[in-house]
């Protein structure tokens, strides 16, 4: 069932978020759905040759994922009770933008970039491209969970992910403090794909 959840989000069948946006006993799931691909971004995105500092800099990002995810949630559930009147809950948000997050999995071919140039040059584009496409399953996902009109979800969203940026430049900050700052923001904003 997951799996064909997953593949719901990939192919961005709208049917599958007003599935989990009912399904209460998806909530844990769409959590470690958010944790695993924000670690699996982060792996990506912290790829060196110095194994400790990359374990350590995926872990820091992944913790400030998660929590930027938390926010942006946060913020599209207040925009929309408070600004459309939209009938949702917070856990109707985690449960439909956790399901569409499963595109920041595609961060971690930072990984496998590290072992080849060609592959290196090939991420950036790769990861725009899918940055693009977590940005229409976000929007697909909040409209089915806000019952919005497409411009006020549009609206709703990008105040979303305002917020979420402004968690993932203070995550950069912080992590580059400690020297794990490297990819953060750019994993953070692939992974954003929350």
């Amino acid at each position: 069932m997951l799996i064909e959840r997953i593949i719901g989000a990939f192919t961005f069948r709208k049917g599958v978020y007003a599935e989990v946006e009912k399904d209460t006993s998806f909530t844990t799931t769409a959590w470690i759905l958010v944790a695993v691909v924000a670690f699996l971004s982060q792996l990506g995105s912290h790829a060196s040759s110095n194994l400790v500092q990359w374990l350590l800099g995926a872990v820091g990002g992944t913790i400030f994922a998660v929590i930027a995810f938390a926010v942006g949630a946060l913020v599209i559930n207040w925009v929309g009770r408070a600004v459309f009147n939209a009938d949702v809950t917070f856990g109707e948000l985690v449960r439909t933008l956790g399901l569409a997050s499963v595109w920041q999995v595609v961060g971690v071919i930072g990984v496998v970039a590290i072992f080849g140039e060609i592959l290196s040059c090939l991420l950036a584009p790769v990861m725009f491209i899918a940055w693009i496409l977590m940005m229409i399953a976000w929007f697909v996902a909040t409209k089915e969970a806000l019952d919005l009109e497409w411009v006020q979800t549009i609206v709703t969203v990008v105040i979303g992910w305002i917020a979420f940026i402004a968690i993932s430049v203070v995550a950069a900050i912080v992590l580059g403090l400690f020297g794990l700052g490297v990819g953060v923001v750019g994993g953070l904003l692939g992974g954003a794909l929350g």
